[in-house]
């Protein structure tokens, strides 16, 4: 393996936008074999759902604003500084429970889920997504749909 280091420069946004906010790729699979990382600008209001992954690791690491996450039987109220790992098996849900975006860093390891947050944004380009598509994307990325994806009123 060529070892390189991976640079990320203010302005160079290598990313997608979803639901009208950024979410900057930092690290993927494309630069290392363990992890990827995500800066996620997370709308307000909006809530992944409940899911369970069965091998990925996730971290959250909250920068700006106010998020809920249900993490198996525990509710945290997650302001900056909050730190979050949470390993395979584990349901939980992420809501940003403001009137303001959160954003956080975010790792999911093994790398590989910005595909899927690729496919996500070109589902939901157009408004709501269809809720089967949604199901067969997340299927396919290691995710099992407990309850929907959705944007609280």
């Amino acid at each position: 393996m060529n070892a390189k280091p991976v640079i990320r420069r203010p302005g160079e946004n290598r990313g997608i936008t979803l639901r009208g906010h950024p979410m900057t790729f930092l690290v993927t699979g494309e630069d290392t074999q363990h992890t990827s990382m995500f800066d996620w600008t997370i709308p307000p209001r909006f809530a992944t759902g409940r899911h369970v992954h069965r091998v990925q690791e996730e971290t959250f690491y909250m920068l700006e604003g106010e998020c809920e996450w249900h993490v198996g039987d525990e509710v945290v109220r997650a302001l900056p500084g909050t730190y979050l790992f949470i390993p395979p098996g584990l349901p939980h849900n992420i809501t940003n429970v403001s009137e303001e975006p959160a954003r956080v860093l975010m790792t999911v390891s093994p790398p590989g889920h910005e595909h899927y947050f690729e496919e996500l944004a070109k589902l939901t380009a157009s408004g709501t997504p269809d809720a089967k598509a949604i199901s067969e994307l997340r299927a396919r990325f290691d995710t099992d749909q407990l309850s929907a994806l959705t944007t609280r009123a």
